[in-house]
Parts: structure tokens; C-alpha cells; sequence
């Protein structure tokens, strides 16, 4: 599925891309159609679901550049079954089954009163889900903590990017489990400003957030230890695309449960969402194919800033309402401050080379 980049232009990466956005935003347009009977209607949904997907890109770059970081190093087998399949689970699972099963949960309904309460009664379809976003929001903030934290508390990590707060987190990193300590003492501090049953749902949310993060690491490291003992190709196999699917998860639940803002129709929200999931599998394979992680060195830590920002604003989201497009741009602006950066190493490691090549040839000159 991933091959050699060499040759490709940015547009080949994006074909398939493009063609889910020309059907998506051509579906969208005849759902409005179908549900409104107006022009101005058809108009109206064809727009959402086009802002719908630029707030999905927006808020998925740090996603696209984490799923290259884990796909690099698995075997092409298992990288063409999580871009086929685990675009499938990410499109179909996330954008419209997650949806779905917080309803049956939060309702008590079956998966086809659900489905039919999204059809027939969105605006209550879309009060339940805002009522979920409390547990929502700490399991996600969680979980994408852990895995920002995990990056920078690691002790062979010797690439830094802001230095004085990077050397010292992966000097830390000798104390086993000072992440998940950290993590902890977050959780009670936002719990404290929580009153009552909401302090408690956050608690618990967060907590089992934590528990699927170290869950998914101990299962991914005994499927791929089992997984390399039979065969050292099955390297970053199961274990790996687990990972990433339940990363994605994470990820998507802000996109998700902020698309309710702009509508509470659920199938115009797959629509939108699903389009946007589609450019991340392509930003991921262009980023893989290019190796452009290798290329631009603080690229990496950009994404995974912008990751542990995500969980910051999901906390603090429990407590106030922070508008999706600030996040989007946050994590947009991070990641573009960290490419210029990668781009200005480049520039000064090329010109210090051709200083030493022109000194050589100097010397080698006098020599002569």
C-alpha cells in the first residue's frame, strides 16, 4: 500500500481524497434537497457538511503525523489493513456507530430506536450527546495525555525541540510512572472545580481512559511479542493497529461532539467527518512515503504538543465551552511553528556543510 514517494505530486496522494469529497459533498447536497425541498435548503447542507470537513483537517494534522510515526515502522501487510480497514472502522465506526452508541447507553434505547431518533428527532438526538460530553471529554483528554506525555518522558529521546522543557521531561523519565502521576494529579485538580455528580463522572471517565491507554500498551506489546517470536516480519502488527484505532478514537471525539454545534443531523455530520478522515489517510501516506518525519526533524514534537494542548482544552472543556475552531487552529499553528523550525535546522546544517566543504577544498588548495 505504501511505497516509494519519489516522483509523486502532493495532488496523486489526495485523488481518492478528492473523490470522497466530490461524492460527500454531492450527497450532502441531495440529503438537503431531500430533507428541505428548497434550493436555499440543498445550499445550506452542502455548506455544513464542507465546513464539517475542513473542522475534521484541522483538528486531525497532529493525527495524520502520530499514524506516520506508527506506521513507518509496520510491516506492509499490516499498513495496507489499517488504511483500508482501519479507515473503515475510523469513517464508519467513529462518525457514525460512536454517535450511535452513546445514545443506546445514555437512553437506555436500542441501536434502532437510536438510528431512528437521529433521524426523526435530532434535536433530542443532539441533547444526549451534549449531556455525554462530560465522561467524553475526560476519557478522551486522558488518553491522548498519556499519549503525549509518553513521547516526552522518554529517556532515549535525544532530539529536542524546546530544550529546556524537553531535556528535563526526558531526564524525568528514569522515574517509572511519572506520567501516569502526573495525569493523576490532574484528574483531582479538575475534579475539585467539579461539583457533585459531574466531579464523579470525571473521575471515572478519566480514570478508565487511563486504564484503555495502559490496556492498549500491555496487549499491543504482548500481540506484537508474540506476534515477532513466530516471525520478525509481523513486526508492528496487531498490537500497533489497535493502537492506532483506539488513538483515532480519541481523536475523534472532539470533531464528533463539536459538529453538533454546526448541526444536529447525524448523517450530515458522517458526511462531513467522514470526508475529513479521508485526507488524514492521505496526509499519512504522503508523510510515510516522503518520509517527511525524518526530514523535518521537530515536525514530531509540533504534532504531540499540539496533542497534549487537545487534552488540555477537552479538560477544560468540562468546565467551560472552548469553540472547535480554536483547538483546529491551536494544533494547526503548532505544527506550522514547528515545520518553519525543521526548515531553519535544515537551512543552518546545510550552510554549516558547505562551509566545511569550502574549507577543505581551501586547505586542500594551499596544500597543493
Amino acid at each position: 500500500m505504501i511505497g516509494n514517494g519519489e516522483g509523486k505530486s502532493t495532488l496523486s496522494y489526495l485523488k481518492w481524497a478528492l473523490i470522497v469529497t466530490a461524492l460527500g459533498l454531492a450527497l450532502g447536497a441531495w440529503l438537503g434537497w431531500q430533507s428541505t425541498g428548497t434550493l436555499s435548503g440543498m445550499a445550506t447542507v452542502f455548506f455544513i457538511c464542507a465546513v464539517l470537513a475542513v473542522l475534521e483537517i484541522s483538528l486531525s494534522f497532529d493525527n495524520a503525523i502520530v499514524n506516520a510515526n506508527k506506521l513507518k515502522d509496520m510491516t506492509p501487510a499490516w499498513q495496507h489493513r489499517f488504511l483500508t480497514w482501519g479507515i473503515v472502522i475510523a469513517v464508519f465506526g467513529m462518525r457514525i456507530v460512536f454517535p450511535l452508541l452513546i445514545v443506546v447507553i445514555a437512553a437506555g434505547i436500542g441501536p434502532i430506536d437510536a438510528l431512528v431518533l437521529a433521524a426523526r428527532e435530532p434535536a433530542e438526538y443532539a441533547r444526549i450527546m451534549n449531556d455525554a460530553h462530560l465522561p467524553i471529554a475526560a476519557f478522551g483528554g486522558t488518553f491522548l495525555m498519556m499519549v503525549g506525555l509518553t513521547y516526552f518522558f522518554n529517556h532515549e529521546k535525544d532530539v529536542h525541540w524546546i530544550g529546556f522543557i524537553e531535556k528535563h521531561m526526558a531526564r524525568s523519565a528514569t522515574v517509572k510512572g511519572i506520567e501516569i502521576a502526573f495525569v493523576l494529579a490532574l484528574i483531582l485538580i479538575f475534579s475539585n472545580l467539579l461539583e457533585g455528580e459531574a466531579a464523579n463522572t470525571f473521575v471515572h471517565a478519566a480514570v478508565y481512559g487511563l486504564l484503555t491507554f495502559l490496556a492498549v500498551e500491555v496487549v499491543g506489546g504482548l500481540l506484537d511479542a508474540s506476534q515477532k517470536a513466530m516471525s520478525e516480519a509481523a513486526k508492528g502488527g496487531l498490537g500497533a493497529f489497535i493502537y492506532l484505532e483506539v488513538l483515532d478514537a480519541s481523536f475523534s471525539f472532539d470533531g464528533v461532539i463539536g459538529a453538533f454545534a454546526l448541526t444536529q443531523n447525524l448523517f450530515v455530520i458522517a458526511i462531513g467527518l467522514g470526508i475529513g478522515a479521508m485526507y488524514v489517510r492521505s496526509m499519512t501516506i504522503m508523510l510515510v512515503d516522503k518520509g517527511t518525519l525524518a526530514e523535518y526533524r521537530y515536525l514530531e514534537h509540533g504534532a504531540f504538543y499540539a496533542i497534549l494542548i487537545l487534552s488540555v482544552v477537552m479538560y477544560c472543556q468540562t468546565l467551560v465551552h472552548i469553540p472547535e475552531v480554536i483547538t483546529g487552529l491551536g494544533g494547526a499553528t503548532l505544527i506550522g511553528i514547528s515545520l518553519w523550525s525543521s526548515i531553519r535546522y535544515n537551512r543552518r546544517e546545510q550552510a554549516l556543510e558547505r562551509r566545511e566543504a569550502d574549507h577543505v577544498t581551501d586547505g586542500l588548495g594551499k596544500n597543493a
